[in-house]
């Protein structure tokens, strides 16, 4: 490439990999001897999942595997697509069995956005093995993704890269000189690269994106030196992203800003941060699961009502859209601002996971298992069980942990909000079991 050619591709574009030795990152499923690799290697490929963030090598893939099992490969975006443009896919793929038996392979980027009738369309081909779909998504599959489609697809999870794996993207760009930038003859110091990784948030796109900004900015100066600076690197992106980028830092600004000003009781604050993402372009829907995540990270049981509402509010917001919708959210939000705040439930989760990592492999304990044959019964299933819905209050003096933990209180309630009334209750419920174990009550028969 030479410095007069302008109307080309994006750099992310010409540098995409190729084949799997020139693929960066993902080595838990593409690495020797991983499994997704195996199949690869072994064409036997079925319709799979892949879930990762932006920028984490989906699209690549898909078109690799395309390659190496010399499949004809179709890609369309289903924020562009509809179920118009499944059927000429499945026509195309029906034509070129039925010519040759030869594969298609169906890459459908963001399948989240289809809805259920859109991704029901896929279902019939899949199973009859017309063609192979391989799905994008940046988003949880099991939530939008539809339940009958997910179980046909095999789910592959792909992660942000690395700060390491987007510094080798960098600088093969920066050698390459037939695709890359290397006729520019950019100096690149490791600091300067370090610095755009880590403004990336593992987004190879959004690298190589400021990484030819500033390539760019550099070969039209007059001066000879093309040093990469760190002054370069932050003043190219101060004007990327003085836009809102949804993928980019300021998205995790923003989002960070909302979490806090609900954490903070301010209803005023989180009201504007919202707004500033809707008005900045960002996903409704990802800021729906944000609020879902919060109701139950920073209210939890305080007030159980929270979480009900933010679900509501992303039901309302499926079922009129933008702008109409966008009014559920402001009202989930307010809502949460200014609901009682506990996270107990939180630090609950946090507690027993620590708990179960140091002791993986408990065993039941014997008395409330279930004693489903005569052997299992004879050998003590089950043997001592109390049945709660015997004694008053369905309170019995039961031990329903490991013997290694037992005693352990994992939730905590705070004295906010309706966590009062629970928390006065499990202390009630626990001085009537100390009570009981003084004076133990009969058993009855599993």
């Amino acid at each position: 490439m030479n410095d007069s050619v302008d109307s080309r591709e994006p750099l992310a574009a010409r540098m995409r990999p190729r084949t799997l030795a020139e693929f960066v990152g993902q080595e838990h499923l593409i690495g020797p001897g991983k499994p997704l690799r195996r199949a690869i290697e072994s064409d036997r490929i079925g319709s799979m999942l892949f879930w990762g963030p932006p920028g984490s090598g989906k699209t690549t893939l898909a078109a690799i595997i395309s390659k190496m099992t010399g499949s004809d490969f179709i890609n369309f975006s289903a924020v562009l697509s509809g179920v118009k443009e499944v059927r000429a896919a499945v026509e195309r793929a029906e034509k070129r069995r039925a010519f040759d038996g030869g594969r298609t392979i169906l890459f459908v980027d963001e399948i989240h956005r289809f809805n259920r009738a859109q991704q029901d369309a896929f279902l019939p081909h899949v199973e009859s093995g017309t063609l192979v779909l391989i799905g994008a998504t940046t988003e949880n599959p099991s939530f939008e993704v539809n339940s009958a489609l997910l179980s046909r697809l095999s789910v592959w999870m792909l992660h942000a890269l690395s700060e390491d794996d987007l510094v080798t993207l960098m600088k093969r760009a920066l050698a390459d000189a037939e695709q890359g930038l290397g006729e520019w003859k950019i100096h690149s110091p490791d600091e300067s690269l370090r610095l755009i990784a880590a403004l990336g948030n593992g987004d190879a796109r959004r690298v190589l994106m400021i990484l030819e900004a500033a390539a760019d900015d550099l070969r039209h100066r007059a001066e000879p030196d093309r040093t990469l600076t760190a002054g370069l690197v932050r003043d190219i992106v101060q004007r990327k992203t003085e836009l809102y980028d949804k993928s980019g830092e300021e998205h995790y600004n923003l989002i960070s800003a909302l979490h806090k000003s609900l954490r903070g009781s301010d209803a005023q604050a989180a009201l504007y941060w919202l707004y500033r993402m809707l008005e900045g372009g960002e996903d409704p829907l990802y800021i729906a699961r944000r609020l879902v995540r919060f109701a139950s990270e920073d209210i939890g049981l305080a007030d159980p009502r929270a979480l009900t509402v933010c679900i509501a509010a992303r039901d309302a917001y499926h079922f009129l859209g933008t702008p109409e919708g966008e009014l559920a959210l402001a009202e989930a939000t307010i809502y949460l601002a200014c609901a009682p705040k506990s996270n107990a439930v939180y630090r609950a989760e946090g507690q027993v996971r620590r708990v179960i990592a140091e002791n993986p492999s408990l065993p039941v304990p014997m008395v409330i298992r279930n004693a489903v044959t005569r052997l299992m019964k004879d050998t003590g299933y089950g043997k001592g069980y109390l049945y709660p819905h015997d004694s008053d209050e369905a309170i019995v003096a039961q031990d329903y942990l490991p013997d290694a933990i037992r005693g352990q209180a994992f939730y905590r309630p705070t004295d906010r909000g309706e966590e009062r009334a629970l928390g006065e209750r499990l202390s009630r419920w626990e001085k009537m079991k100390a009570e009981m174990r003084e004076k133990p009550a009969a058993t009855d028969p599993p």
